[in-house]
């Protein structure tokens, strides 16, 4: 099997499972190591396939979300600002399609928001509040990264342009670009 047909067939199992693949899984299922699996999933979102690393395997994000600009924006602020992040996102008309971090430890995880209004703002917090538990973001002493949506890149423009005025935009290392992919042919956020 070439480099392309594996690809092929990596992509065509996310499309198809319902559930994260774990890249042990993926590596079995084409008869390489993990390690190329990893490489291939790089590959692959450098072609543009949204695939995002959760904690418990790739997921492809492909549908409804992808119909629109999407812009990958990497984030700081303590959890007092957290409310002020997400309304500045949803009251310029801008969905807020997850957040993930990337842990020393337990690696890039993923964790769907889809926060697209106020009143999703006050339900997430609420869940944060009353579930007795820290936003993601806690874990990396508040940096995070934000898949944001929008009916427009002059609005995704707009949303990048508030969070960098309040000092929410967190400067991109150089490292972090080649995981920004796709975002960053999309004109990701950096400082």
């Amino acid at each position: 099997m070439t480099g392309v047909e594996r690809r092929d067939v990596i992509l065509g199992a996310l499309r198809a499972s319902a559930k994260p693949l774990s890249g042990g899984a993926l590596a079995r299922s084409v008869g390489v190591s993990r390690q190329v699996v990893v490489q291939d999933v790089a590959l692959l979102r450098a072609d543009g396939h949204d695939i995002a690393a959760t904690n418990r395997g790739y997921v492809l994000h492909e549908g409804e979300e992808t119909s629109r600009p999407v812009r990958l924006f990497k984030v700081l602020h303590t959890a007092d600002e957290l409310e002020d992040e997400l309304t500045c996102v949803v009251d310029l008309g801008g969905e807020v399609l997850d957040v993930t971090v990337s842990h020393r430890v337990y690696g890039k995880i993923t964790a769907p928001l889809h926060v697209r209004s106020r009143r999703d703002v006050e339900r997430y917090l609420e869940g944060i509040r009353t579930g007795k538990s820290s936003p993601l973001m806690t874990v990396t002493s508040g940096y995070h990264y934000h898949r944001i949506a929008a009916d427009s890149t002059e609005v995704l423009d707009e949303v990048e342009d508030a969070l960098r005025a309040r000092g929410y935009l967190a400067p991109v290392l150089p490292y972090e670009r080649d995981a920004m992919v796709p975002a960053a042919a999309r004109g990701a956020a950096s400082s």
